[in-house]
Protein backbone atom coordinates (compact mmCIF):
# COMPACT_ATOMS: atom_id res chain seq x y z
CA UNK A 1 0.00 0.00 0.00
CA UNK A 2 1.49 3.55 -0.81
CA UNK A 3 0.96 5.74 1.22
CA UNK A 4 1.51 9.46 1.52
CA UNK A 5 1.38 12.01 4.44
CA UNK A 6 0.81 15.82 3.75
CA UNK A 7 1.55 17.75 6.95
CA UNK A 8 0.64 21.79 7.01
CA UNK A 9 -0.93 23.42 10.54
CA UNK A 10 -4.61 23.74 8.17
CA UNK A 11 -5.43 26.95 9.66
CA UNK A 12 -7.54 26.99 8.15
CA UNK A 13 -7.74 24.15 5.25
CA UNK A 14 -8.07 26.36 2.21
CA UNK A 15 -8.67 25.38 -1.64
CA UNK A 16 -5.13 25.54 -2.27
CA UNK A 17 -4.62 22.46 0.37
CA UNK A 18 -7.74 20.99 -0.95
CA UNK A 19 -6.45 21.40 -4.57
CA UNK A 20 -3.20 19.50 -3.97
CA UNK A 21 -5.14 17.21 -1.55
CA UNK A 22 -6.82 15.81 -4.43
CA UNK A 23 -3.85 15.07 -6.70
CA UNK A 24 -1.95 13.91 -4.15
CA UNK A 25 -4.59 11.44 -3.60
CA UNK A 26 -4.16 10.03 -7.56
CA UNK A 27 -0.57 9.12 -6.29
CA UNK A 28 -1.33 6.94 -3.32
CA UNK A 29 -3.50 4.75 -1.63
CA UNK A 30 -4.15 6.44 1.28
CA UNK A 31 -3.18 9.55 2.49
CA UNK A 32 -2.77 10.84 5.50
CA UNK A 33 -3.23 14.76 6.68
CA UNK A 34 -0.60 15.31 9.17
CA UNK A 35 -1.92 18.17 10.95
CA UNK A 36 0.72 20.28 12.83
CA UNK A 37 0.04 21.01 16.67
CA UNK A 38 2.76 24.22 16.62
CA UNK A 39 2.00 25.97 19.71
CA UNK A 40 4.75 28.44 18.75
CA UNK A 41 2.27 29.71 15.44
CA UNK A 42 -0.74 30.63 17.92
CA UNK A 43 -3.11 29.40 15.62
CA UNK A 44 -6.26 30.92 15.21
CA UNK A 45 -8.51 27.48 15.12
CA UNK A 46 -8.29 25.00 17.60
CA UNK A 47 -6.10 21.29 17.04
CA UNK A 48 -9.68 19.81 17.28
CA UNK A 49 -11.55 22.20 15.39
CA UNK A 50 -8.77 21.99 12.18
CA UNK A 51 -9.05 18.17 12.43
CA UNK A 52 -12.86 18.63 12.16
CA UNK A 53 -12.79 20.91 9.11
CA UNK A 54 -9.97 18.62 7.16
CA UNK A 55 -12.21 15.23 7.84
CA UNK A 56 -15.55 17.32 6.53
CA UNK A 57 -14.18 18.90 3.44
CA UNK A 58 -11.87 15.40 2.19
CA UNK A 59 -15.11 13.01 2.74
CA UNK A 60 -16.11 13.60 -0.66
CA UNK A 61 -12.91 14.12 -1.94
CA UNK A 62 -12.14 10.18 -0.37
CA UNK A 63 -15.02 8.98 -2.37
CA UNK A 64 -14.64 10.47 -5.34
CA UNK A 65 -10.67 9.24 -5.49
CA UNK A 66 -11.25 5.97 -3.67
CA UNK A 67 -8.26 7.10 -1.58
CA UNK A 68 -8.43 6.83 1.68
CA UNK A 69 -8.13 10.29 3.17
CA UNK A 70 -7.50 10.49 7.01
CA UNK A 71 -6.22 13.37 9.48
CA UNK A 72 -3.23 12.60 11.99
CA UNK A 73 -2.44 15.47 14.68
CA UNK A 74 1.05 15.65 14.90
CA UNK A 75 3.94 17.61 17.44
CA UNK A 76 6.76 15.31 16.30
CA UNK A 77 9.47 15.75 13.75
CA UNK A 78 8.02 15.58 10.38
CA UNK A 79 10.14 12.90 9.56
CA UNK A 80 8.96 10.73 12.31
CA UNK A 81 5.54 11.72 11.69
CA UNK A 82 5.82 9.87 8.45
CA UNK A 83 7.48 6.84 9.95
CA UNK A 84 4.51 6.65 12.59
CA UNK A 85 1.83 6.76 9.75
CA UNK A 86 4.08 4.39 7.46
CA UNK A 87 4.34 6.71 4.65
CA UNK A 88 6.91 6.16 1.67
CA UNK A 89 6.79 9.75 0.78
CA UNK A 90 5.82 13.53 2.05
CA UNK A 91 3.50 15.25 -0.70
CA UNK A 92 4.82 19.18 -0.49
CA UNK A 93 2.50 22.31 -2.29
CA UNK A 94 4.44 24.55 -4.01
CA UNK A 95 2.91 27.84 -4.56
CA UNK A 96 5.61 30.17 -5.66
CA UNK A 97 9.44 30.10 -6.19
CA UNK A 98 9.98 31.44 -2.56
CA UNK A 99 8.28 28.37 -1.10
CA UNK A 100 10.91 26.11 -2.92
CA UNK A 101 14.09 27.32 -1.12
CA UNK A 102 12.36 26.49 1.96
CA UNK A 103 11.32 23.33 1.02
CA UNK A 104 14.53 22.33 -0.50
CA UNK A 105 16.23 22.52 2.78
CA UNK A 106 13.85 20.77 4.55
CA UNK A 107 14.00 17.79 1.57
CA UNK A 108 18.05 17.66 2.74
CA UNK A 109 17.58 17.51 6.24
CA UNK A 110 14.72 15.00 6.05
CA UNK A 111 16.95 12.58 3.49
CA UNK A 112 19.47 13.38 6.28
CA UNK A 113 17.57 11.58 8.74
CA UNK A 114 15.85 9.11 6.48
CA UNK A 115 16.69 8.71 2.67
CA UNK A 116 13.68 6.23 2.20
CA UNK A 117 10.74 8.52 2.51
CA UNK A 118 11.05 10.81 -0.88
CA UNK A 119 9.74 14.18 -0.85
CA UNK A 120 6.83 15.12 -3.90
CA UNK A 121 6.16 18.11 -4.40
CA UNK A 122 2.77 19.63 -6.28
CA UNK A 123 2.49 23.19 -7.62
CA UNK A 124 -1.05 24.60 -6.97
CA UNK A 125 -3.26 25.23 -9.62
CA UNK A 126 -2.52 28.68 -10.98
CA UNK A 127 -5.89 29.80 -9.63
CA UNK A 128 -4.94 28.51 -6.07
CA UNK A 129 -1.18 30.02 -6.07
CA UNK A 130 -1.72 33.37 -4.24
CA UNK A 131 -4.06 31.80 -1.34
CA UNK A 132 -2.11 31.50 2.11
CA UNK A 133 -4.07 30.52 5.46
CA UNK A 134 -2.33 33.22 7.05
CA UNK A 135 -3.68 35.99 4.27
CA UNK A 136 -7.25 34.23 4.29
CA UNK A 137 -7.05 34.95 7.96
CA UNK A 138 -6.01 38.24 8.05
CA UNK A 139 -8.89 39.07 5.28
CA UNK A 140 -11.20 37.46 7.20
CA UNK A 141 -10.55 38.98 10.50
CA UNK A 142 -10.82 42.75 8.44
CA UNK A 143 -14.17 41.85 7.31
CA UNK A 144 -13.16 40.96 3.93
CA UNK A 145 -14.56 38.20 1.51
CA UNK A 146 -12.81 35.04 1.62
CA UNK A 147 -15.27 32.72 -0.15
CA UNK A 148 -13.32 32.80 -3.00
CA UNK A 149 -10.32 31.10 -0.99
CA UNK A 150 -11.97 28.57 1.29
CA UNK A 151 -15.30 26.39 1.02
CA UNK A 152 -18.54 27.89 2.44
CA UNK A 153 -18.08 26.08 5.64
CA UNK A 154 -14.96 27.22 6.20
CA UNK A 155 -16.10 30.70 5.39
CA UNK A 156 -18.99 29.61 7.80
CA UNK A 157 -16.19 28.98 10.52
CA UNK A 158 -14.23 32.08 9.71
CA UNK A 159 -17.44 34.31 10.13
CA UNK A 160 -17.88 33.39 13.63
CA UNK A 161 -14.62 32.73 14.77
CA UNK A 162 -13.93 36.31 14.32
CA UNK A 163 -18.03 37.56 15.29
CA UNK A 164 -17.13 36.05 18.80
CA UNK A 165 -13.83 38.02 18.68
Amino acid sequence: MRIGLYPGTFDPITLGHIDIIRRAAALVDRLVIGVAINRDKGPLFDLETRVSMIEAECRALSEETGTEIVAHPFENLLIDCARDVGAQIIVRGLRAVADFEYEFQMVGMNRSLDDSIETVFLMAEARHQAIASKLVKEIARLGGDVSKFVTPAVHDALVKRFEDA
